[in-house]
């Protein structure tokens, strides 16, 4: 049974994106066919009401069992360590009655917990950099600080930009709306820094998602990787697109109001055909 709206997205992306097939995902959640037929159908959980997962009291027990065999298998080689779904079977042989999702995602936290994890800066086709600038305009005949979202391609370098009155949520998801439209497609993979908009708290590596970025990520179906804290160097792309907007089009200050052009700038750079080719269809 799904837990909360990230598994609820997670397995609308394995099955519609990836190809994971349906009986696949019911047999390695236990969940009724009928409420996967539910997830594939809503990108978000008609009438949800859930905010927190509830507790793994089934798994309690065993926590420590996991532990002692994620340490024992550090001295072996990588080949023969324990897989999750492995542990999960031991645990079975152990009484375990719980799922394996339940177990995965244990073994996930632990892993991540005992180990730094690198980010290679290696820019493959169909991925994207999000980040929102700042940059004064006169609006009205008021000089005022303007806010403009960029998403930018970094394996073909395709870029698009457009400028709004602030950032926020609904700013958020209109520049996203927009640059599929744009670049034709959605990336399979976006990379984002730490933006109240989508990260609403941040527990050690973990993230917990805005109830806003989780349905934009849901209808969309693409991947998304956030920044570690004080790293913005692994979306240094589009930081540099950033830079270049407010130097090339914040300068001098734009005017817009009644008699001028709204508060939008639009551009783009012709890319290579095997980095848009790589986007999904949005729909």
């Amino acid at each position: 049974m799904y837990r909360n709206m990230e598994q609820w997205t997670e397995i609308r992306r394995r099955v519609l994106v990836d190809g994971v097939s349906r009986r696949d995902i019911l047999m390695e959640t236990g969940m009724h066919w009928q409420t996967l037929k539910k997830i594939l159908e809503h990108s978000k959980p008609p009438g949800y009401r859930q905010q927190k997962p509830r507790p793994q009291k089934k798994l309690g027990a065993f926590l420590e069992r996991i532990k002692q065999i994620l340490k024992d298998d550090q001295s072996m080689p990588r080949k023969q360590r324990h897989t999750a779904k492995r542990i999960w079977e031991r645990l079975r042989e152990a009484g375990f009655t719980g799922g394996y999702t339940i177990v995965k995602d244990a073994v996930r936290k632990l892993t991540l917990k005992s180990q730094e994890v690198f980010v290679p800066l290696l820019h493959l086709p169909g991925e994207a950099q999000v980040d929102f600038g700042h940059a004064l305009a006169k609006v009205n005949g008021q000089l005022r600080k303007v806010a403009f979202f960029v998403m930018t391609l970094p394996y073909s370098d395709a870029t698009f930009v457009m400028a709004f009155e602030r950032e926020c949520t609904e700013t958020f998801w209109e520049g996203h709306v927009r640059a599929f439209k744009f670049f034709g497609g959605v990336p399979n993979r976006i990379t984002y820094d730490n933006t109240k908009v989508a990260v609403s708290k941040i527990i050690g590596k973990e993230r917990r998602l805005t109830p806003g970025f989780l349905q934009l990520k849901s209808h969309y179906l693409f991947d998304h990787h956030f920044c570690r804290v004080a790293r913005g160097n692994e979306k240094g792309v589009v930081e540099g697109q950033v830079k270049f907007t407010r130097l090339n089009y914040f300068v001098p200050v734009p005017i817009c109001g009644a008699s001028r052009p709204p508060l939008s700038v639009i551009f783009g750079r012709t890319a290579v055909s095997a980095g848009l080719g790589s986007l999904r269809p949005s729909e």
